[in-house]
């Protein structure tokens, strides 16, 4: 690994395990973007892909990017420097990713969600050299937003817009490189790809984070690639493939399992959004073959377009959260195969793939991606594996599993066992059926809300409320949601006038907090409870707020079916 640029930031893998991981042929001698050009001159003339407002085929892609690469080299951007991500579902994006990755230029995948109090944070934290955003987002201006951030931080030097018609408050992405010759452009990739070794830094993820802004997870071009390619190996995809997906596609999931993973075999990205009114007919006309729906589109399967927009499907993903039974017979009844996803940032992949026994697709998660995972169940704190059937904490290591956060060794020092395995926070279970072993999610470590697969840390949240000068005390905990799975709701203990929620918001407003994270639930009451240990009783909470929800509107069943 070239390390000049990250030198004790970055954790490499070790020789030995690097040596056997190339060796066994999962890690390739590409960058990413030379990936995507060896797979576009095989498959010039297919689809690469088709979005709500644009579609291209792999020639296109592979040209347009190379041009929009060559007018960010134009502009001063060095291979290396990073570049803050923050746009949503639609063609600029994908131009924009690979026009970066060609550059040399290192995408830091924050959210369209996230505000000051986090990009602030992230920018600092990874020297971010320029902030791409999105023209015409709905609710909030982005573009205007960049240009505040880039007031206060000082290696911010460019603000790139996705949408823009003109190039008043920044540089319209789309149109960078139009002047420039395509060959001359390619022959610049060429030789910024020369100076990348494949196991550089290629992209910076976001972890979902227990304490404080989200951690920064390093993934690398052959690790990140071979990623994407065992997962669509794992599915059975080819070029005859159209992979559809609907959830934010800067996360890690949109970028493994619906860029990276179709385009290594040729394959469609049919990229809708969040919007089923406009997404399932979409899938309905692009003819999609597999679509990983989050649980917060879990409810689509009752809707009235669901069935033209999967007519075509030969496979639903699901992922999320403890998939409901009911859902599992309901795309059974409509002749649906389903499996399950689990994947992390950090990089492990369990599914249940293809061959997968019924059982197993219902009732697990399944098994690791790639040959030589390996995982263990410890108990938590310790080295110690508990028996198949008990439950503990998953921890994992492998080809694609980082191998530390991003300038951080001081957490590196508690979120690795001795051998380098990566405490994943969730608590799993190993269980036999039919003679194999697949893992079972039991539930978490980690202090984490899952709202529609944005992970909310608990002790953020509480933290933040207790910087408004009426709030002594805070507990937040997640309450259950039959669209998002779960929402956040805030126990507070306030000094002198009671506090509503709207002073809740107007507060989280004024720091700038990412409005997911936001509570959407007060309860006031004069002191949080703890337990015989002193620690605050969660537990409790999370039962009051159940039963309090279910005499005010029954019992919810979160993911959408009941």
């Amino acid at each position: 690994m070239n390390t000049s640029r990250w030198a004790g930031r970055v954790v490499p893998y070790p020789g030995d395990l690097a040596a056997r991981y190339r060796e066994a042929g999962l890690w390739g001698t590409r960058t990413i973007a030379d990936e995507l050009h060896a797979v576009s001159a095989i498959h010039p003339d297919r689809d690469a892909v088709v979005a709500l407002d644009g579609r291209v085929i792999f020639r296109e892609l592979d040209e347009r990017t190379d041009l929009i690469a060559a007018g960010l080299a134009g502009l001063g951007l060095e291979p290396g420097d990073p570049v803050l991500f923050q746009v949503t579902n639609r063609l600029g994006a994908i131009l924009a990713w690979y026009g970066v990755l060609k550059a040399g230029l290192v995408p830091v995948c924050t959210l369209a969600a996230h505000r000051g109090h986090e990009i602030g944070e992230i920018s600092r934290r990874v020297g971010a050299v320029a902030h791409l955003v999105e023209a015409d987002s709905r609710g909030f201006d982005l573009v205007a937003f960049a240009a505040e951030q880039q007031r206060d931080h000082p290696t911010l030097r460019h603000v790139l817009v996705v949408g823009a018609t003109t190039e008043a408050n920044g540089v319209a992405i789309e149109s960078l490189g139009a002047d420039l010759d395509p060959l001359a452009a390619r022959k610049t990739v060429e030789e910024i790809q020369r100076g990348i070794d494949p196991d550089d830094v290629a992209v910076f993820q976001l972890s979902g984070g227990t304490t404080g802004v989200p951690k920064v997870i390093p993934r690398l071009h052959a690790e990140y690639w071979y990623n994407a390619v065992a997962y669509a190996r794992s599915w059975g995809w080819t070029a005859e493939s159209r992979v559809a997906h609907l959830i934010p596609v800067i996360h890690n999931a949109g970028i493994v399992c619906a860029v990276h993973g179709p385009h290594s075999a040729g394959a469609c990205l049919v990229l809708g959004n969040v919007d089923l009114e406009k997404s399932l007919p979409l899938m309905a006309r692009e003819r999609a073959t597999h679509v990983l729906l989050g649980h917060g589109h879990f409810g689509a399967v009752g809707l009235p377009g669901f069935e033209a927009a999967t007519s075509s499907a030969r496979g639903v993903v699901l992922s999320g959260t403890k998939v409901p039974g009911a859902l599992f017979d309901e795309l059974e009844r409509r002749g649906l195969w389903s499996g399950q996803l689990f994947g992390m940032g950090e990089g492990m992949f369990i599914s249940t793939r293809p061959g997968t026994p019924r059982e197993a697709r219902a009732t697990t998660v399944g098994t690791p991606l790639s040959p030589l995972d390996e995982i263990r169940v410890l108990e938590p704190g310790t080295e110690i594996e508990v028996p198949d059937g008990d439950t503990g904490e998953l921890c994992c290591r492998g080809p694609y599993t980082l191998r530390g956060y991003f300038d951080a060794a001081a957490h590196n020092a508690n979120a690795f066992t001795s051998d380098g395995f990566y405490r994943t926070g969730d608590l799993a279970s190993l269980r036999k059926i039919e003679g194999e072993r697949y893992v079972s999610i039991e539930g978490r470590l980690k202090d984490l809300i899952n709202r529609g697969g944005e992970k909310i840390n608990a002790e953020e949240v509480e933290s933040l409320l207790l910087r408004h000068p009426r709030v002594v005390g805070a507990a937040v905990v997640a309450m259950p949601d039959r669209r998002l799975g779960e929402r956040s709701c805030a126990y507070v203990v306030v000094r002198g006038e009671p506090i509503t929620l709207a002073d809740v918001q107007e507060h989280f407003a004024t720091l700038q907090v990412a409005k997911f994270k936001w509570p959407e639930r007060i309860e006031l009451i004069d002191e949080i409870p703890r337990t015989l240990v002193g620690k605050m009783d969660k537990k409790r909470l999370q039962a009051d707020i159940v039963e309090k929800l279910a005499a005010e509107h029954g019992a919810i069943s979160p993911g959408g079916i009941s």
